[in-house]
Formats: C-alpha cells, structure tokens, sequence
C-alpha cells in the first residue's frame, strides 16, 4: 500500500472514529440508565392488576416509553443550564455538553426533538389525560432547571413530584384509578432519596469551596441538616407504606394489600441501606446507588417480586391465594 492509501485509510478511519464518539457522547447525554427511574409508571397498573392484560401491558410500556423519552429531554436541558457547574464536579465534569464535546445548540435541539416525540407518542397511542400529565411533567421539569432547584426544600419536593405524575401516567395510560395511598407512598419515598441524592453529592465533593459552586443549595444543605431531613423522611415513608397496607377504609383494593405488611424487613432494610450508601461519598445519587449496589438491588428486585405475587395471588395460585395453597385458613 503506498503512501497516499495509507493517508485516506488513515483519515476514514479517524472520521468513523469521530462519528462513533459523537454518536456515543449523545447516547450518554441522553443518560439512558436514569430511565430506570420511569418504572415507577408501572406502579399504578400492578396495582391495579392490569399488567396481566396485554392491551394494558402495552399501554403502561407506552407510557413507560414516552416518559423516557421526557426525561432524556430534561437531562439535554439541565445539562446545557448547568454545563459550568457540572465542569467543577468529580464526575459531572465528564458529561457531554460539560466537556464542550456537544455544542448546547445541539443538546436543546436534542431536547426538542425528544420532547415533541414524547408528546406525539402518547396523544396518538394513549388517552389525552396521559398526555397532559407528561406536558406538565415536562413544564415542571423545566421550571426545576430553570430555577426551582436553586430552593432549598422545594427542589426536593419538585423532583418528589415529578415522580407522583410518573405514577399518575402509568395509572391513566391503563384506565385505573389512581390511589391516594400510591401516591403517598411514591412521594414520601422520592423525598427521602432526593435528599439522600444531596447527601450523596455533599459527601462526593468533600471540598467545602466547590459545594457551592456546583450547585448553590448544597451551601444550605449541610450535612446536620440532611441527616436530619433523612432521618425524618425515612421515617415518614415506612409509616405511610405500614399505614396503606393497614388500612381497611376507603376505596376497597383490588388485592390483599395487608398482605403486603409481611415485605416490612425489605422496606426497612432498603431505606436504611440508602441511607448508610449516601455517607460513602462514592456514588453520586439514587441512580448508581440502586444500579451498582448489590445488596440493594437485590432487596429492590426481593420485594418488587414478593409485591406482584401478593398481588396476583389468586391468579397464581387459584382462588384461596397464598393461604390457599398452603392450606392455611379456610372456612370453619
């Protein structure tokens, strides 16, 4: 091969190079394992006892989809406003835009695109109350990056929020109602880990300069404080889910929800794992936490399988359920 072959060999094979690290930098923008947090849209359709309905079925992963979709479009966003901040942070620093490897025209045109997508999906696909809980998840999204994350408290309760309209989409994409308990419990949980998502960013950073730089609430969430707001949260959320899975008023459930007081330890255990990972310093919120934490993952997956059989038990196992089977109870 003589000289000029090898310089456009050479040079076809820097521009595919090229492409495939712009092609990779947009897929890390749109930051893909954060969707994990979406699945909370499925939590009205369990429980519900939907997700044995394929149509169902298909109108949660819909919404599940199209969430997703959202979200990405908030995190270009959010990437673009805090492209400065993110440049100072241990790990942030290694993001797309903060690197200057995607211009920000690029990551709002990204945005646009998704969130348009987003939209579209579920007008056509799904009922028109899906697709005004999603716009006002993106408006909400939006007014936090703008300028409700600079509020110390609200910030944490906006993003709790965002959560309760997840589960609200994932019950109306379905046609069920959405319980009140459902959302207690969604929101109270979301509140202990968004400020365990502070913990974690105070406890990542260690350098009391650049806290406040990074984000400007941080300076107002010290450590006392948090742990403080931890403690009282977690606290609030393992009464919340006690409270839903003992009370007999109301709306009767559609399965033995008491029986979901036997997955307490689970509970327990998960919440005082979070709480104990957000001091390490090691991981840089719920996300990674739940994603490279075994322990945790695993008491996630424990109860989340332990939930679905309780709640199509009689499904599973015939009509007397769980006790059923195991010839417990009966009539006397």
């Amino acid at each position: 091969m003589d000289a000029d072959a090898k310089l456009t060999t050479a040079a076809v094979d820097a521009a595919g190079m090229r492409a495939s690290a712009r092609l990779g930098d947009l897929i890390e923008c749109l930051r893909p394992a954060q969707w994990i947090k979406n699945v909370v849209v499925f939590a009205g359709p369990a429980a519900g006892l939907k997700l044995s309905s394929t149509q169902s079925l298909r109108q949660a992963v819909v919404a599940f989809i199209a969430f997703c979709l959202a979200a990405s479009a908030t995190y270009a966003l959010n990437d673009v406003v805090d492209r400065k901040a993110d440049a100072i942070h241990p790990t942030k620093r290694l993001r797309p835009v903060a690197r200057g490897v995607i211009r920000a025209s690029t990551a709002i045109l990204v945005a646009a695109v998704l969130a348009a997508t987003a939209i579209s999906l579920t007008t056509l696909l799904l009922s028109a109350a899906v697709t005004v809980v999603l716009v006002g998840y993106l408006a909400l999204t939006l007014a936090y990056s703008l300028t409700l994350k600079r509020r110390v408290i609200l910030d944490v309760i906006v993003v709790a929020i965002g959560f309760v309209l997840r589960a609200f989409a994932g019950s109306a994409a379905v046609g069920v109602p959405t319980s009140e308990w459902l959302i207690a419990c969604v929101f109270t949980l979301c509140l202990f880990m968004g400020f365990g998502k502070r913990r974690c960013e105070i406890a990542m950073i260690g350098n009391a300069d650049d806290i406040g730089q990074h984000r400007h609430t941080l300076v107002r969430y010290t450590p006392d404080l948090l742990n403080h707001l931890l403690a009282v949260s977690a606290g609030i959320a393992v009464i919340t889910f006690l409270l839903y899975t003992l009370d007999t008023s109301g709306h009767p459930s559609p399965f033995q929800k008491q029986h979901l007081f036997y997955t307490l330890p689970l509970v327990i255990y998960g919440i005082f794992r979070f709480a104990m990972l957000t001091e390490l310093g090691i991981y840089s919120g719920p996300t990674e936490i739940v994603l490279k934490d075994r322990a945790m993952l695993m008491a996630i997956v424990l109860w989340a399988i332990c939930a679905l059989v309780i709640a199509y038990q009689l499904k599973l196992f015939g009509p007397g359920g769980i006790a059923g089977r195991l010839g417990v109870g009966g009539s006397s």
